[in-house]
C-alpha cells in the first residue's frame, strides 16, 4: 500500500480468460443484462505476427513447473502424493498387492518404481512385493543397467534380470528380419517382448503391471504400441519429462536424503533420456532429444496447447518470447512442426491408453479429459504456422 499515486500495467491474455470462462462455471451468472451496468474500457490488441512488439509479463519457460523453488517443492510433494496414494487405491480395489514393473535405469521407470514403494509404505505392506525387472537388450548400456540394480538394492524391492537380446533374435528369424537392419521393427520387437514378459510375471505372481510412459511421451506417440504403451496402471501418465525429472530429484532430496539410494537417484537424473534400443559403442548413442527435439520445447508446446487451447501461431509467438536467449525462431518452429504433426498422428494410441491419474491442469486419458477422433486432420494446424 504505498502512499504516493501508483500505475500498475499488465499484458493481459484474452483468449485465456475465455478459455477459463469456458471451462468454469463460477462465471454462469453473468448475464447479457447485468452487463448493462459495467464500464467498457477498449484495449489495443497485441498481434501474435507482431514479433517486434514486446511482452511486460514474462513467459514461463517451463509453464509445469513453479518458478519458486519452495513451491516447486510442495507441487512435487503434492504429485507425488497423488501417484501413490492413486496406485495405492488401485492396489485396494484389484485385491492385488504386488507390483511388477521393468526398471530401465532412466527416469520415468524410477518415478514409477519410487511411486510404487510409496504405495506400499502407505498400505503397510513389504516392499518386497515390488517386482522389479531388468529386461536388457542390443541397446542397454553399462550405467542405466547398474543403477537400476543398484537402485532396487538400495531401496529393498525384489529384482531380477532377464536379458532378451536371445529370443529377440529368435523372434527375428521367426519374422524374417535381418538384424543388422536397425528399423522400426528391430526396435518395436524389443518393447513388446518386454510387455510380454512383464505381463507374463504379473500373472506368474498375482500382480499388476506399472506403467512407466510420461505425458510428454503419450502427447508425442514416443512409445511402442501394444509395447510400453500399455499396462494396468500408468501412475506417470499425467507428469510431463520436464516434471519427471524435478520429481526423481526432489525424491533424492527429501524421501531419499542421505540414504544409499541418493547418489544413484543424482546419477539417473544425470542420464541421457534415450529408450536404448540402438547401441553405437559404449556409451548412449540414441538420444531421445536428438531424434524428436527438446522436451523442455515440447512441454511448453503442450501445456499451451491443451491447458489454453492456443492456436500454433500463439504457440509460437510465446515460445519465441520465453526461449529466445536459447533456441533461434527457425528451431522452435521445426520442434513445434514436429511436435503438431505427431500429436495428430498418434491420438491412435492415447484412445487405448491404460488408467492413470491426473496429476494437474493437462491430461490427456480418453475416459476424461480428452476426446479426439484419431483420424483428426492436422493439416489446418500446421498451415497457421
Amino acid at each position: 500500500f504505498a502512499r504516493e499515486s501508483e500505475i500498475l500495467i499488465s499484458d493481459i491474455d484474452l483468449e485465456h480468460i475465455v478459455t477459463d470462462r469456458n471451462k468454469t462455471n463460477s462465471f454462469d451468472g453473468v448475464t447479457a443484462e447485468s452487463t448493462s451496468a459495467f464500464r467498457t474500457i477498449e484495449v489495443p490488441l497485441l498481434s501474435k505476427n507482431a514479433s517486434d512488439q514486446k511482452l511486460l509479463r514474462k513467459i514461463l519457460p517451463h509453464p509445469f513447473l513453479p518458478d519458486d523453488k519452495s513451491v516447486r517443492d510442495n507441487v512435487c510433494k503434492e504429485i507425488f502424493s497423488i501417484q501413490s496414494s492413486a496406485l495405492a487405491k488401485r492396489i485396494e480395489s484389484s485385491n492385488i498387492d504386488k507390483l511388477v514393473l521393468g526398471i530401465s535405469g532412466g527416469l520415468d521407470s524410477t518415478l514409477a518404481l519410487l511411486v510404487s514403494v510409496k504405495a506400499l509404505e502407505l498400505l503397510g505392506k513389504p516392499v518386497k512385493n515390488v517386482l522389479a525387472f531388468s529386461l536388457p537388450g542390443f541397446g542397454t548400456t553399462s550405467r542405466t543397467k547398474n543403477n537400476a540394480e543398484k537402485l532396487c538394492e538400495a531401496l529393498g524391492v525384489s529384482f531380477e534380470e532377464i536379458n532378451i537380446s536371445k529370443t529377440v533374435l529368435d523372434h527375428f528369424k521367426d519374422i524374417g528380419h535381418n538384424p543388422n537392419i536397425t528399423d522400426v521393427t528391430y526396435e518395436n520387437s524389443q518393447a513388446r517382448y518386454r510387455t510380454m514378459i512383464l505381463m507374463d510375471k504379473a500373472n506368474q505372481n498375482h500382480a499388476i503391471v506399472v506403467g512407466t510412459g510420461d505425458l510428454s511421451e503419450i502427447a508425442l506417440g514416443w512409445c511402442t504400441f501394444n509395447g510400453d504403451h500399455i499396462s494396468q496402471y500408468g501412475v506417470n501418465s499425467g507428469v510431463p519429462k520436464t516434471l519427471v525429472k524435478y520429481l526423481v530429484s526432489w525424491v533424492a532430496e527429501t524421501e531419499q536424503k542421505r540414504t544409499k539410494a541418493q547418489k544413484i537417484l543424482e546419477d539417473i537424473v544425470d542420464t541421457p533420456v534415450s529408450p536404448e534400443l540402438v547401441k553405437k559403442g559404449k556409451e548412449i548413442s540414441q538420444k531421445t532429444e536428438e531424434i524428436i527435439g527438446p522436451y523442455e520445447l515440447h512441454d511448453f508446446f503442450l501445456y499451451h496447447l491443451i491447458r489454453w487451447g492456443s492456436s500454433p501461431s500463439k504457440i509460437f509467438f510465446l515460445a519465441k518470447k520465453s526461449f529466445a536467449e536459447k533456441y533461434s525462431d527457425k528451431t522452435i518452429l521445426k520442434w513445434l512442426t514436429l511436435f503438431l504433426k505427431r500429436f495428430f498422428e498418434n491420438q491412435w494410441k492415447r484412445s487405448v491408453m491404460p488408467d492413470g491419474p491426473k496429476v494437474g491442469s493437462v491430461a490427456l486419458s480418453p475416459r476424461g479429459d480428452w476426446r479426439m477422433p484419431s483420424d483428426a486432420d492436422k493439416t489446418i494446424w500446421i498451415e497457421d504456422l
